[in-house]
């Protein structure tokens, strides 16, 4: 067992947690969801999900790395033998560590897009970006997925940027990193807001985010599953990172400053994402927003290039982008390289250079499924990497977070999670009989609500 693990400080757990949270889904998903499901109904309904089931589970994951100081997989070995079924409950541990291992394999390959078209949109800035130019974007994004070599490369270009933050630890790696990218992170983000400012469809945006209309079911079933997805839950990041707090760290407080800060992020997102999107004919909006990510590549640059100082504005977007993806690269392989700390005693450089390279390689095929093998791609009809982020969103996800609540709400001591809760709260946490019947009830219900519509055939990738 690990005796020097390494701690966060007081903001280095804060700065860490909330760029583990900040991700793609904040910038791209969440400003689509939104757009999809009505504006600002669904915006109050997410605010709503975030309070009663992603907080509460926050809660319960950093309480849990907090006590017990290990890994996920320590964590509930350590925690399940005082506990109703034993040693059993280390299975979800051990589906945290492998959720974090899944997700950064795909992850780290399509972080890797960032960076690519953070150097094309300097390249476009510097030289021009022509008409030409905007027509091929599309066929242009297509060649470069499928090219084999480029997208193992920005692949491991990531994966290496991650490897090294890790390996430097925590105080001198992640939480150093961490404050020097989300102040930059969130200055970008006002930035961009700022300038959204002078875009012809801000003043449609605003309308759009704060009109409150009508509430569909599937709309508060897609607020449930994205609250509960945006801040990195049921995987064991939480409980990794509040393995390193100590006891004079407030986990309510720190655990609300968290989601209030992936809460805005995400808002300003949307005020960035529509004032964009409102500003093109509205013929037009059907086929520049959509679901799948890669809307970012093969329409956004020819709408920024149309903008007012589209030329600064659209390489710092994808710099944003990039940065956000790094925070949360690290907290995934910190879930991995903490395991290997705690439970098999090795180095953090040797854990974290093993880990890394597994997970690299595991991304390999993930990489090439996008057009440059036809096997891989032609893989579960999706191609590798989707079927991991289908695997991954829809069903590991979802399980390990219902397990975590079930576990924190009614095997783990009542005492146990009080005493962590009120530690370095001043001696009292006047909402704990809240808390514990969020996670007792409302949250188990609601995550099996979403794994029932997954059985259903909805998805959440």
């Amino acid at each position: 067992m690990a005796t020097d693990r390494g701690t966060f400080g007081r903001m280095g757990f804060i700065l860490a947690a909330a760029g583990s949270a900040v991700g793609l889904g904040n910038i791209w998903k969440f400003p689509y969801i939104t757009y999809e499901n009505g504006g600002g109904s669904f915006v109050l309904i997410y605010l709503a999900a975030v309070l009663l089931i992603g907080a509460p589970i926050m809660l319960s994951e950093v309480l849990i790395g907090r006590h017990t100081q290990l890994s996920p997989i320590g964590a509930f070995l350590k925690l399940g033998r005082t506990a109703f079924g034993g040693v059993a409950w280390s299975a979800v541990g051990w589906l945290g560590g492998v959720t974090g291992f899944v997700i950064l394999s795909y992850y780290s390959v399509i972080a890797g897009w960032t960076v690519y078209y953070f150097g094309k949109c300097l390249s476009w800035s510097l030289q021009g970006f022509s008409s030409e130019t905007a027509d091929g974007l599309g066929d242009a994004f297509g060649a470069f997925l499928e090219n084999g070599p480029l997208q193992i490369g920005f692949h491991a270009f990531f994966m290496i940027a991650t490897v090294t933050v890790v390996s430097f630890g925590i105080r001198s790696g992640i939480e150093k990193v961490t404050k020097i990218l989300m102040p930059i992170l969130a200055s970008i983000l006002l930035l961009l807001c700022v300038n959204s400012i002078w875009s012809p469809g801000f003043g449609e945006a605003i309308r759009f985010i704060f009109h409150v209309g009508p509430i569909r079911a599937s709309s508060v079933l897609e607020a449930v599953g994205h609250a509960f997805f945006t801040l990195s839950l049921g995987m064991g990041a939480m409980i990794t990172y509040g393995s390193y707090i100590g006891s004079k760290q407030s986990v309510p407080r720190a655990g609300a400053v968290v989601c209030l800060f992936d809460t805005v992020m995400g808002m300003a997102a949307c005020i960035v994402m529509f004032s964009i999107i409102f500003s093109v004919p509205e013929a037009e909006r059907l086929t520049s927003f959509s679901r799948s990510s890669t809307i970012l590549f093969t329409t956004l640059p020819r709408i920024f290039y149309d903008l007012p100082f589209g030329a600064l504005l659209s390489p710092l977007f994808y710099l944003l982008v990039a940065l956000a993806a790094l925070t949360s690269t690290i907290s995934l392989l910190e879930v991995v390289v903490s395991y290997f700390i705690d439970l098999r005693g090795w180095t953090r450089k040797r854990a974290t250079l093993i880990a890394g390279s597994a997970i690299f390689l595991m991304g390999v095929p993930a990489a090439l499924s996008l057009g440059a093998s036809s096997a891989l791609s032609d893989f579960a009809g999706v191609g590798v990497l989707g079927a991991l982020d289908y695997l991954a969103s829809n069903w590991m996800l979802p399980i390990g977070g219902f397990f975590i609540a079930i576990f924190t709400g009614w095997f783990l001591d009542q005492s146990l999670t009080r005493r962590e809760l009120e530690s370095g709260h001043g001696g009292s946490f006047a909402l704990f009989g809240v808390w514990r019947f969020l996670v007792r009830f409302v949250c188990p219900l609601a995550i099996a609500w979403i794994i029932w519509a997954v059985v259903g055939g909805r998805s959440f990738a």
